[in-house]
């Protein structure tokens, strides 16, 4: 029997013009507090603290800091546990190819957003520190999608509180801390939007939720629809934890998919910027990938360069862009200057199986 058709709310120009023009007034006061208090060095330091994913106490932070901790840690009333853990179950199910997911085509699909991704390129250090940013966030996906670390398991593992909580949390801040120096850099436009604005963050959570879902349909990924709904919900709730603005939160697969053209319309377009930071994350993964010595049938026994069959950094910078063609499509890769390798988008459906890429990309 087919399924019925889910309501969806509109999203117009005018809705998303106005949240182009938002941040996120919490995290952006404690930063303020934090700058007033200690001036841009006070800002760097909390910076620091707010990459570090091992220290979770917020004793040795300024007060503005510790109440927004302790005023923005609560799931949302709308929050369903048990869907929740049901999107996690489902995230493990299928770990290894929603990571081959994220780094093909999640992460290169963000870059389309001409004006959102400024904020990336101008802070540099996505283009100057790849491999690590993309270790930190990996290690934020695997958090949030571990039932152990959140407050409704009863052995949270960390002793500051549900780690999956707290290392959104930090995120968030991070975020804001991004945007006043964007706002402080003398080289922002304006005309851009306001830097990690609203509609961006939004478009930011859905790469995460139904970007991953429409990668994996591409992949010929066997799922059910209450798995999708699922776990697009529970992403949902770490997009509320993040600062999203619960207008801009999708309730269904079909509201998803309409905030997703709404602002793929608006703001996609070939950018510099664009172009640079998927040229920095092919480069990544393929200096990543042949620094770990893997070969088409495993890892390699050595680590010598020169070990007979092993795949070069060229060769699988060109196989990934290969996966990104075939899960993008040729129009938005031509946009990001992804190199157009029509031997390796042939063999994308394979690529899946080969080690290089299955390591690399869950450790994103």
């Amino acid at each position: 029997m087919p399924t019925a058709i889910k309501p969806s709310r509109p999203f117009s120009n005018t809705l998303l013009d106005k949240y182009r023009q938002q941040g996120d007034t919490p995290a952006d006061a404690a930063i303020a507090a934090v700058v007033e208090a200690s001036g841009p060095m006070g800002l760097r330091s909390l910076m620091q603290w707010l990459g570090d994913t091992g220290d979770f106490s917020t004793d040795n932070q300024h007060p503005a800091i510790q109440t927004f901790f302790a005023e923005y840690g609560a799931l949302p009333d709308w929050a369903e546990p048990d869907r929740m853990k049901r999107g996690m179950a489902f995230f493990k199910k299928y770990a290894q190819q929603i990571g081959l997911t994220l780094g093909f085509f999640s992460l290169p699909y963000s870059y389309l957003g001409a004006h959102g991704a400024q904020v990336l390129w101008l802070t540099e250090r996505i283009k100057n520190d790849t491999a690590r940013r993309l270790q930190e966030t990996g290690e934020w996906v695997f958090a949030v999608n571990n039932a152990k670390e959140w407050p409704f398991n009863a052995q949270v593992t960390n002793p500051n509180g549900a780690t999956a909580i707290r290392r959104t949390q930090k995120i968030r801040l991070i975020h804001a801390g991004a945007r006043w120096f964007s706002l402080h850099s003398n080289r922002w436009n304006m005309d851009w939007g306001y830097p990690v604005n609203q509609e961006d963050m939004a478009g930011t959570s859905l790469s995460f939720s139904y970007i991953v879902l429409q990668g994996l349909r591409k992949a010929k990924v066997t799922m059910t629809e209450q798995e999708e709904e699922d776990y697009l919900h529970h992403i949902n709730v770490v997009g509320y934890l993040n600062g999203v603005a619960e207008e801009l939160i999708p309730t269904n697969m079909r509201e998803a998919y309409n905030l997703g053209t709404a602002i793929a319309r608006r703001q996609f377009a070939p950018s510099e910027a664009g172009v640079g930071l998927t040229r920095s994350l092919l480069n990544a993964i393929a200096t990543a990938a042949s620094s770990s010595q893997f070969t088409p049938n495993g890892p390699a026994q050595s680590a010598t360069p020169a070990r007979q069959g092993t795949i070069g950094p060229e060769t699988i910078r060109n196989l990934a862009a290969g996966e990104m063609r075939f899960f993008m499509g040729d129009e938005y890769a031509d946009w990001l200057g992804i190199p157009n390798v029509p031997v390796e988008k042939r063999l994308a459906g394979l690529l899946n199986r080969l080690p290089i890429f299955q390591r690399q990309l869950l450790s994103l």
